[in-house]
């Protein structure tokens, strides 16, 4: 018969916090609040969120989304800077539901650690609550899981999971895109969150003093500014324009994200010269020795969506858009594909 320790263990003496999960969640409400929409019936602090479809749909769509941050994460850890991550974890799911015309309409985040320290995980949440401001979504809960021995001390992952919800008739998949469409590029914010594996490379071989001047900036600043998120404007474009198709520009660049939003015999033509490339990228491929294509493939180079409409509505979407804050390049055309050519090609 074994004989029972003589102390007793908890869930504290094991690395898990209870009363310091309990802290985040009191201290993430009153940010959470912020966000709420008339269709959340209940948000944060039950088992689940309880959110209902607005009766201004007729024949509502449900269109879902989930990404993560990346290895933009690693920078945050190094930089000790935590309050921006949080966007980014939102604009990556949030501008991807947005693509098939869909107005997101809550959220979800799953913050994963070693060991939970509130007040980092408390600038986390901020971010995400921001950023849920700015895309017009309700965050209505979240899952917090301290889990000793997963992660080095001091670093933590992040998921996020987005619903949105479209009107059927006006889903947006492409089909309606055709030879002679004009194709608009929206500025990005930055690299937003993707292709920070080959960043941080580059730093690694550059070593450059990242809190030194950077046309005007940090350059900690400039690598960690957030995804921009493009809801308000292009849901408020598509109520006057007819948006035949967008494409947000993540992992794969522009040539591997385009090709998502086309239909079959049409091929997307980029003219390099129709827009600025961002210093930052200039910096990139200068310091890394990237060579052109490779810098399409893996980086946004400064367009964060795309959006494909006709020809005759291309200005009035320019100048809307424009209005609206964003600022807009016509940077291609969409001609007939022939066979085995590529189905976007930056010339």
């Amino acid at each position: 018969m074994s004989t029972p320790p003589k102390e007793s263990l908890c869930y504290r003496d094991a690395g898990v916090d209870i009363d310091a999960g309990d802290a985040l969640v009191e201290a993430i409400k009153p940010y959470a609040r912020r966000t709420m929409r008339p269709e959340v019936l209940a948000g944060i602090g039950g088992f689940g969120a309880l959110v209902e479809i607005s009766k201004k749909y007729r024949e509502p769509v449900l269109v879902a989304g989930t990404d993560g941050v990346g290895t933009k994460l690693k920078l945050a850890f190094q930089l000790s800077r935590h309050d921006t991550v949080g966007i980014d974890l939102v604009a990556m799911s949030a501008n991807d539901v947005l693509v098939q015309g869909a107005e997101p309409l809550f959220f979800l985040d799953y913050f994963a650690c070693g060991k939970l320290d509130v007040a980092t995980a408390t600038d986390v949440i901020k971010g995400v609550a921001r950023g849920c401001e700015l895309a017009g979504c309700a965050l209505i809960g979240g899952e917090t899981a301290e889990m000793p021995g997963m992660y080095p001390a001091g670093e933590y992952d992040l998921a996020g999971f987005a619903v949105g919800v479209v009107e059927k008739s006006a889903i947006i998949d492409g089909s309606a895109i055709c030879a002679g469409d004009a194709v608009l590029g929206l500025a990005s914010s930055g690299a937003h969150s993707n292709g920070y594996s080959l960043i941080r490379a580059i730093i690694e071989r550059v070593q450059p003093d990242l809190q030194a001047d950077f046309h005007g900036r940090p350059l900690a600043e400039v690598l960690l500014e957030p995804t921009r998120i493009y809801v308000r404007p292009l849901l408020a474009l598509m109520q006057k324009i007819k948006v035949k198709g967008l494409a947000h520009i993540t992992g794969g660049g522009l040539v591997e994200n385009i090709p998502r939003a086309l239909p079959e015999g049409v091929i997307a033509v980029l003219q390099q010269s129709a827009w600025p490339m961002p210093v930052l990228f200039k910096w990139l491929q200068q310091h890394g020795g990237v060579a052109d294509a490779e810098m399409h493939r893996v980086f946004n180079c400064g367009i964060g969506m795309t959006l494909i409409v006709g020809d005759e509505d291309a200005a009035a979407a320019m100048r809307m858009l424009s209005e609206a804050g964003e600022s807009v390049y016509r940077i291609g055309r969409i001609e007939a594909r022939a066979p085995r050519q590529a189905r976007t090609v930056v010339v």
